[in-house]
C-alpha cells in the first residue's frame, strides 16, 4: 500500500484590480498570464493541444450533448484566451474569469506540495509584472475559493486510477471520505451559505456550494464526486478521478494530506478491500452541516440511522487504511502519512486549536477570534472578512498565512530553494519531464503540447508530428533523459524518439 500514484492540482485564483472595482476580471486574468511569458521569453506560438479533450464524457457510461452543457463545460473550445506551457510540465491559463495554474503530473503527495508552491510563486510574479504595464493598476491574486458575492472558483485535484474499478464503487466508497475530510483540508470561511448570509464562521470554503451527490458539472449543480471521464491517458486502462469540492490549501500539511490520505483510500478502493463502509443518509446535508460547525461536535445520520461525526468517519478510513498497510506493506511517505492523519484527528478531538500550525482553517479562526476578542467583533464585521481574503493574498509581504509562516506559526514540509528549483524544472519521474524539457530546449519547434501529446513542427516536415505522450510514467528522465544530452534539436530528438 502506498500514497504514489499519478496525481495533480489545479488552482483558479481569485483576482482583484487594485482601486478598480468594476476592472474586467477576464483582462486582468491575461494580463498576468501574458506578462509572466513575456518575461521568461514564452511568448512563442506553441499554444495548448485541445484535440484529445473530451470534457463531456461521463464514468457513468455516457457523453452529455453539447446542445444541453452549460458554456463552462466546454473547456475543449480554444476560446484565443491566454494558454502557456511551462518548462517544469504545467499549464497557465486564463480559465474564464481567473488565472489558473494546473501542475505537472507527479507520483506523491509531496511533489504536489512543491509544484502547487511553484503556482503560487509564478502566479506571485505574474501579477507583479501585470501591475508594472504602463497605465495599468496593481493586480492581487488570492489562493481561495469564493468572492463573497456569492461566486465560487475552484480548486481540483486529479488522480489516475484503475479503469477497471467500478464506478459505482468508487461514489460509494469515496463519499464519506470526502464529506468528513474537510475537518484536515478545510481553508476557512467567515460566512455560511452560498451567499454568506448567515455570520458565522464555517470549516471549508467550497462546502456550501455542492449541491449534489454525484454529477459532471464544476460550476453549476456542483456534485461531491464529479463524473467527467477525461483520463488524458490510455483510456483503457486509465481513468483520471476529477475532484472538485476541495478547497484551495496555502498550509503545505493541508495539501499534502489532501493528496496523501485521498491516495490512500483510492489505493484501498482499487485493492476491493474498503468494506462496510458507513453510507451517510443525505451526503449534501451532511457536508454542509459538518462544514458549519468548527467544534467538530455535530453529528450526522447514516443510511441505518445511526449519528456519527466527521471524527468518526475520519477514523474509519485511518484504521482501515493502517489494516492495509499491514496487510500489504508500506513505505516511508505512507508511514508519514498516516501518522500526520492520526496525530491530528486526535488533537482535532481534543481541541480543533491544537491544530493551529498545520490546519488553513484553524489557523485563520485563531486569528479571527484575536481580533475579536480584542475589538469585540461580531462574524458580521467587515474586519473579520478583510481578514478572511487577507490570509490568502499570494503576496509575500501582505498575505497574512505568509506572515504566520514568517512568525514561525506555521510549520512547513518544503525549502524555499525546491519551490524556486521547480517553478522552472519538471518533475523527473513523469511525462511532465518529456513536455517540459521539450519547452526548454525546443520552444521554437514545438507547435503545440497538452498532458497527453507534443507536437512538434520540423523543418523538412509537410505537416505537423505528434509525439503521444499516453503512459504518464514514460517519458521520465531515466527514459528520456540521454537523448536530451545527445540532440542538439528537435529535429534530431524526433528521429530518436520514432526510429525502428
Amino acid at each position: 500500500m502506498t500514497v504514489r500514484r499519478v496525481q495533480g492540482s489545479e488552482v483558479e485564483y481569485g483576482i482583484a484590480v487594485t482601486g478598480q472595482p468594476h476592472a474586467n476580471p477576464m483582462v486582468a486574468s491575461t494580463h498576468v498570464v501574458n506578462s509572466y511569458a513575456a518575461a521568461h521569453g514564452l511568448t512563442r506560438r506553441a499554444r495548448w493541444d485541445f484535440e484529445e479533450e473530451s470534457p463531456l464524457r461521463d464514468a457513468r457510461g455516457f457523453d452529455l450533448s453539447r446542445d444541453v452543457a452549460d458554456p463552462s463545460q466546454l473547456t475543449d473550445e480554444d476560446l484565443g484566451l491566454a494558454n502557456i506551457i511551462l518548462s517544469n510540465g504545467a499549464r497557465l491559463y486564463v480559465d474564464h474569469a481567473h488565472p489558473e495554474y494546473s501542475s505537472p503530473e507527479v507520483t506523491n503527495p509531496r511533489d504536489v506540495v512543491v509544484w502547487e508552491k511553484a503556482g503560487e510563486a509564478v502566479m506571485r510574479l505574474g501579477a507583479e509584472l501585470a501591475g508594472r504595464i504602463p497605465g495599468a493598476h496593481p493586480i492581487v491574486l488570492y489562493k481561495n475559493n469564493i468572492d463573497n458575492k456569492g461566486a465560487s472558483y475552484g480548486s481540483h485535484e486529479n488522480y489516475l486510477m484503475n479503469r477497471s474499478v467500478p464506478f459505482e464503487s468508487i461514489i460509494e466508497q469515496l463519499t464519506p471520505f470526502f464529506v468528513s475530510r474537510q475537518i484536515i483540508t478545510g481553508a476557512g470561511r467567515v460566512g455560511q451559505r452560498q451567499d454568506g448570509s448567515v455570520h458565522a464562521f464555517q470549516i471549508a470554503q467550497r462546502a456550501d456550494y455542492m449541491e449534489v451527490p454525484v454529477g459532471l458539472e464544476t460550476t453549476l449543480k456542483r456534485p461531491i464526486i464529479n463524473t467527467r471521464d477525461e483520463p488524458h491517458a490510455d483510456p483503457k486502462k486509465y481513468r483520471r478521478l476529477h475532484v472538485i469540492l476541495g478547497d484551495a490549501n496555502c498550509s503545505e500539511v493541508a495539501i499534502y494530506l489532501k493528496h496523501g490520505m485521498t491516495s490512500l483510500v483510492l489505493d484501498m478502493i482499487e485493492a476491493g478491500e474498503l468494506a462496510d463502509v458507513p453510507q451517510l443518509a443525505n451526503p449534501v446535508q451532511a457536508l454542509h452541516e459538518i462544514s458549519h460547525d468548527p467544534t467538530l461536535k455535530v453529528v450526522v445520520e447514516l443510511f441505518d440511522g445511526r449519528m456519527v461525526t466527521a471524527l468518526d468517519l475520519q477514523r474509519f478510513y485511518l484504521d482501515a487504511a493502517r489494516t492495509h498497510v499491514q496487510r500489504h506493506g508500506s513505505d516511508e511517505q505512507t508511514d508519514d502519512v498516516l501518522n500526520r492523519w492520526e496525530g491530528l484527528l486526535d488533537r482535532l478531538a481534543d481541541d480543533p486549536h491544537r491544530c493551529a500550525r498545520e490546519l488553513d482553517w484553524v489557523a485563520k479562526l485563531s486569528l479571527l477570534e484575536s481580533y475579536r476578542e480584542r475589538d469585540n467583533l461580531d462574524w458580521d464585521h467587515a474586519k473579520l472578512h478583510l481578514v478572511d481574503v487577507q490570509y490568502h493574498d499570494v503576496r509575500l509581504e501582505k498575505g497574512l498565512y505568509h506572515q504566520l509562516v514568517r512568525s514561525g506559526r506555521i510549520d512547513r514540509l518544503i525549502a524555499d530553494d525546491e519551490i524556486k528549483d521547480a517553478v522552472a524544472t519538471p518533475p523527473t519521474d513523469t511525462r511532465a519531464y518529456f513536455r517540459g524539457m521539450c519547452l526548454a530546449r525546443f520552444a521554437l519547434d514545438i507547435a503545440a503540447a497538452s498532458w497527453d501529446s507534443v507536437i512538434f513542427d520540423l523543418p523538412g516536415h509537410d505537416s505537423l508530428q505528434r509525439v503521444p505522450t499516453m503512459e504518464p510514467l514514460r517519458g521520465t528522465k531515466d527514459h528520456v533523459g540521454q537523448l536530451f544530452e545527445r540532440c542538439e534539436s528537435a529535429t534530431e530528438l524526433f528521429r530518436a524518439i520514432t526510429a525502428g
